[in-house]
């Protein structure tokens, strides 16, 4: 069982901060388009923080690496111990696809519906996605793998390992189809509408189910990275909310300001100490359990002091 604690590179006590600084460190590391040889490496972490921040299969997993002989592990555990440690071949886990989807604070505060433009490879019309003739790998006999047995009598078990002449795939192509050259697949262009559930943020990651690449007769799964865009006027920060509002030397005198917010302006009284070094505190106007902030920042010509 993978310890996601060890590939994340925390303690098993760590916190949420902790693990997502964590997360955004190393995916940062092994992104594919910083490191092209870090892709299952990306995968693997995109994988442990999906599963550690979230409660329900934090607590899952917690309960399966605490008691590792319950359930369906317990019985599988005695299925190959008695016979002969051979297990039942898993189908095959296509890689998943993995785009950027650019969102905002207020995005993220409403929740949004976005229509993401992306290319993804479908089955080759001529060749329906083999890539053209094959015949069964004689080696593995179309099983994709190959097996040794190791031990004797009731030690004995049966290793599996995947077959180097036929890519795993169980078949060797001979003829290559025109059309895809071999590959099997073509790229094309889409649009399908998401729906961004709110307070999402910077760094994590929505899965969208077969609709990543076609490969070996099945659709992978999308993997939508959201990337936040804090703006000129709001950032988020946690669960935090933070607003810049700028003055100039007339607003100073205001005894009100108006403060845009999702959920529609909120006015507030102008404070009787103006500190641009200690931001308001809007209480429970972030998102949820979060607060709003407004940092203030002064803006002004000298010629405005001079007209006064």
């Amino acid at each position: 069982m993978k310890d996601y604690y060890e590939i994340l590179g925390v303690q098993d006590n760590a916190t949420d901060e902790e693990l997502k600084r964590a997360y955004r460190k190393l995916s940062k590391q092994y992104h594919p388009d910083v490191n092209p040889e870090g892709g299952e490496k990306f995968r693997e972490i995109a994988e442990a923080y999906d599963v550690l921040s979230d409660p329900t299969k934090k607590n899952n997993y917690l309960s399966q690496k605490n008691n590792p002989f319950n359930g369906t592990e317990f019985e599988d555990f005695f299925k190959n111990m008695f016979s002969g440690g051979q297990r039942p071949q898993s189908p095959r886990k296509n890689a998943d696809k993995i785009v950027k989807l650019n969102l905002t604070p207020i995005d993220s505060y409403k929740g949004v519906e976005k229509d993401l433009n992306f290319q993804r490879n479908h089955p080759c019309g001529d060749c329906r996605g083999s890539g053209g003739d094959r015949v069964t790998c004689h080696h593995c006999q179309g099983q994709g793998f190959t097996t040794q047995v190791m031990g004797s009598g009731f030690l004995q078990q049966v290793v599996r390992r995947g077959c180097g002449h036929c890519g795993t795939t169980g078949s060797i192509l001979t003829k290559y189809c025109n059309s895809c050259s071999g590959v099997g697949t073509k790229p094309k262009f889409e649009t399908i509408k998401i729906t961004i559930p709110k307070n999402v943020d910077d760094g994590q990651f929505l899965r969208i189910s077969q609709k990543g690449d076609f490969s070996y007769g099945f659709y992978g799964d999308l993997i939508i990275q959201v990337v936040m865009d804090n703006t000129k006027e709001f950032q988020k920060m946690g669960n935090d909310l933070i607003y810049n509002l700028e003055f100039n030397y007339d607003e100073l005198k205001n005894d009100v300001y108006h403060i845009p917010h999702p959920d529609g302006d909120i006015k507030i009284p102008s404070p009787n100490e103006f500190d641009t070094n200690k931001p308001l505190r809007l209480k429970g106007k972030g998102y949820p359990t979060g607060d709003m902030y407004v940092k203030l920042r002064v803006k002004f010509n000298k010629s405005d002091l001079n007209s006064n």
